[in-house]
């Protein structure tokens, strides 16, 4: 639907609900995983206006434009999975990493299909970005650029409240394999949030590395003793960037009065990146993408705020015992910076704020730089980042062999998204 049109139904207190979600039947017969796969090629090595659209200053594909193109992928696929009648929107993203860094520019194949559904409102969609092979040839597992998941909640058109989707059938062991797993990480969410900090206090070694590290800072300002704070240890106040932006129609979703989320995920990417570049002085290479969570919508004409912050470097300031850690090749020394970015909107009179999610990337550059917190927000924001790299790093050794993991984690490695 045309904006305008869709404008006109809003002013006029009309359900801009497009009319096949609101008069057809839902079908809540179980699907299999067959049924809503969806495979495009993207030809960025064939059509260079189209690859104008996807490079960014450096020659190299724009990984946030990637992630926008991944969440309107996964909106195909739910739509797939729940047919007619309902209203889905981006709930959740988990952990990206990159699994083969591109090396040219080449056509690139997407595909996904839904991978969890327990018949509830919620849907889990697997996508996939690899280099695309010859027509009617699959890519092999060396061709695979990253591999995502997407959590997509479905909605009742008219009340906004969720509502019961078609189960998932599995039609084979690898099938009952994946699903098991799509089972496992939807509980280990329910227990995660249980164990946030805003829910618990930090346990004690947490407790003792932040009282360790304000000792520290205790001492760079204590003229009788003789630590002075390192030019590379940068306080972590001064490593916010913030951008405002109005939300226009063209950045809209298919229900029409919301901004698209691959949009909002793009924009947080970039500030990230740009956060990282201006703490560093270096230019950094694209690492992860931990696991995000949509927390409310953003309306068209609305004004979006986004603050990025660089909450934790590794190697530390201090470890737990207290020690210094040090680069392990002082002369070509590698620091992870991990971004958090937070999000939230509000109206053009500025009335009401909500906030919208907070997304957290990390990076890694050349050089040695530490983040120093300060207060104690700040504290809890380095020890939740903290515990997203380690668990990170878990999660990586599980699915690399250590010779991959260090070359995924070297920023000595070529680069070619941002």
């Amino acid at each position: 639907m045309p904006w305008i049109e869709a404008w006109r139904l809003q002013q006029e207190n009309k359900n801009v609900a497009s009319d096949e979600a609101r008069s057809q039947e839902r079908d809540l017969t179980p699907k299999k995983m067959s049924d809503s796969f969806h495979r495009v090629v993207l030809p960025l090595g064939r059509d260079p206006w189209l690859s104008d659209t996807y490079i960014n200053a450096s020659g190299h594909i724009r990984l946030g434009t990637i992630f926008m193109d991944l969440d309107a992928l996964s909106g195909i696929i739910v739509y797939k999975h729940t047919g007619p009648g309902v209203t889905t929107v981006t709930a959740a993203l988990d952990r990206i990493t990159i699994a083969h860094p591109l090396t040219e520019i080449c056509d690139l194949e997407y595909s996904g299909q839904v991978t969890y559904a327990s018949g509830r409102s919620s849907v889990e969609i697997t996508c996939k970005v690899a280099r695309a092979r010859d027509e009617g040839e699959p890519s092999k597992p060396e061709d695979v650029l990253l591999t995502c998941t997407f959590t997509m909640v479905a909605l009742d058109p008219n009340s906004k409240k969720p509502v019961n989707i078609p189960p998932l059938l599995c039609s084979n062991p690898e099938e009952e394999k994946i699903f098991r797993a799509g089972e496992a990480k939807a509980m280990a969410k329910k227990r995660k949030l249980k164990t946030s900090l805003l829910e618990t206090e930090p346990n004690d070694p947490e407790s003792a590395l932040i009282h360790k590290i304000w000792l520290r800072q205790v001492a760079y300002h204590d003229p009788n003793n003789s630590i002075r704070q390192p030019a590379n240890v940068i306080s972590m106040s001064r490593t916010q960037l913030s951008t405002a932006s109005i939300m226009q129609p063209q950045y809209r979703n298919r229900h029409q009065t919301m901004v698209f989320g691959g949009f909002h995920l793009k924009q947080t990417f970039e500030l990230a990146f740009c956060c990282a570049a201006s703490f560093a002085h270096a230019r950094p290479t694209f690492i992860s993408a931990d696991p995000c969570t949509f927390r409310n919508p953003v309306p068209i004409g609305s004004v979006l705020y986004l603050t990025a912050t660089i909450v934790y470097t590794d190697p530390p300031l201090l470890d737990e015992d207290g020690s210094e850690p040090q680069q392990k090749d002082s002369k070509n020394p590698v620091t992870r910076l991990h971004v958090r970015v937070d999000s939230k909107v509000r109206d053009v009179e500025h009335g009401i704020a909500k906030p919208t999610g907070q997304f957290n990337y990390t990076f890694s550059v050349p050089k040695s730089v530490k983040v120093l917190p300060h207060t104690y927000q700040e504290y809890m924001m380095y020890i939740d980042a903290r515990r997203r790299v380690q668990l990170g790093d878990v999660q990586d050794r599980q699915d690399h062999p250590d010779s991959e993991l260090q070359r995924l984690q070297s920023a000595e490695h070529v680069n070619l998204t941002e």
